[in-house]
């Protein structure tokens, strides 16, 4: 085993920060010989420099970050600060003085993930970031190592584990949305401020970097269609109940059926509960992957929190050492196919729409006609009516999303229609 340590700075020592620098001294032995020589911690930037750190030495700790990555005695940097700057200048100047990069930064690599990768290959160096989709679940690996000889056509998962608490709870007691943040909250799975979570935003990012990465196509968060889960109610939980299904807040990511293009979407969807992501429960996520050899996969465990993110953090570390040792590097980004991404209107699925209307005759076959002169099939109608008042669920065949879109807006120019209560995708099928 080599003596000279391998040296590490730690870029935010926060909940996942602090875990990793605990674990890197408490496994220091286990880590040392996993990779063949030993690693220390050589600094810690941080914000806040007087908080009191157990375990971490004072003397480490420093507010200049810049200063840190510059050092040129650093193998590997850390960056666990999230955010696109400074993350994003202190990773590229960490490439251009001789260090590798291990990052969490989700939102970062959705945005700029082919520059900070075009860096790395400039500089010669690694860049990992395991740990910035679903936490401990090991996934980017499979994707673009355990996979690279098969072709991926979907990836379908639940990836932000506040969202899918919320709806979990929403399912299994009959609460309302608000009631169920309200908890979430209380234990600390949701934000002060959810609207990362809630909105989608966090998922998108997520979604970007696994639809890179599974079809070998640069994909940046602007392409990817995002819908919050804030609108869907207690009603919705009871029609996809009937349905036997249930619903989730899901990241999809696909192929064209052609081959020629992609998609990726984040939304609120009905999922049958024969399908392996509606037994997913309380704060885990799980994701699914289809390709052609391997057929059917799925990932499951805890998406989120200090341990589980710090875990994936000091795989991709491990990993990144072992390169250094040997004077290799890992997979870069791989966007060789270059793939068009379609818009959201090309995507094509099933829906379950929600209708208030008067209760008379001639309503339904006023929907119908609608539906039929936009080339959107009818699967199955349920009405229900009261003193005037209806409600009429519609559930369709498979239709583009454009041509769902042009169904709805003539619906809601009816006068027999009061208004369009929700509208849901139905996956999984």
């Amino acid at each position: 085993m080599r003596t000279r340590p391998l040296k590490v700075a730690l870029l935010g020592c926060g909940v996942v920060g602090s875990e990793v620098a605990r674990i890197m001294t408490t496994h220091a032995d286990d880590l040392a010989a996993r990779i063949g020589a030993p690693v220390e911690l050589a600094g810690v930037a941080v914000r806040r420099p007087d908080k009191v750190r157990e375990g971490i030495d004072p003397s480490l700790v420093t507010t200049d970050a810049t200063a840190l990555v510059k050092r040129g005695d650093i193998d590997v940097v850390v960056e666990v600060i999230g955010g696109i700057e400074p993350a994003r200048t202190l990773i590229t100047t960490a490439f251009e003085h001789g260090a590798s990069v291990v990052s969490a930064n989700k939102a970062l690599l959705a945005q700029d993930g082919a520059a900070l990768h075009a860096a790395a290959d400039e500089n010669g160096k690694d860049l990992y970031y395991e740990a910035a989709v679903a936490g401990a679940i090991p996934l980017i690996r499979p994707l673009r190592e355990s996979l690279a000889g098969d072709k991926v056509n979907r990836v379908l998962g639940i990836v932000n584990g506040t969202t899918n608490f919320i709806l979990d709870k929403m399912d299994s007691t009959g609460a309302g949305y608000q009631e169920a943040l309200d908890e979430a909250t209380a234990l600390g799975y949701a934000e002060a401020d959810p609207t990362a979570d809630v909105e989608g935003f966090d998922a998108a990012a997520k979604a970007a970097i696994l639809a890179g990465i599974a079809f070998h196509t640069r994909v940046r968060l602007d392409d990817v269609y995002r819908e919050g889960m804030t609108e869907v109610t207690a009603a919705d939980f009871a029609s996809a109940k009937e349905m036997g299904c249930t619903i989730k807040l899901l990241a999809i990511c696909e192929r064209a059926a052609d081959g020629a293009s992609v998609t990726a979407r984040v939304h609120p969807a009905m999922i049958p509960l024969s399908h392996p992501l509606a037994s997913v429960r309380g704060a885990y996520n799980a994701v699914f992957v289809e390709s052609d050899a391997a057929g059917q996969l799925m990932f499951y465990g805890p998406g989120a929190g200090g341990s589980p993110t710090a875990s994936a953090v000091l795989g991709d570390l491990v990993a990144v050492c072992r390169n250094r040792l040997s004077g290799a590097t890992g997979p870069g980004e791989s966007a060789y196919a270059a793939l068009p991404v379609s818009p959201m209107g090309d995507v094509v699925t099933r829906y379950h729409i929600s209708l208030d209307v008067a209760d008379k005759p001639g309503v339904l076959a006023q929907v119908a006609t609608v539906f039929a002169e936009h080339g959107v099939s009818i699967d199955t109608v349920r009405q229900q009516g009261k003193d005037g008042e209806a409600s009429l669920v519609v559930v369709t065949h498979r239709a583009s999303d454009a041509a769902l879109g042009g169904t709805v807006e003539a619906l809601r120019k009816l006068d027999t229609v009061r208004g369009v209560a929700s509208i849901m995708r139905v996956e999984g099928e």
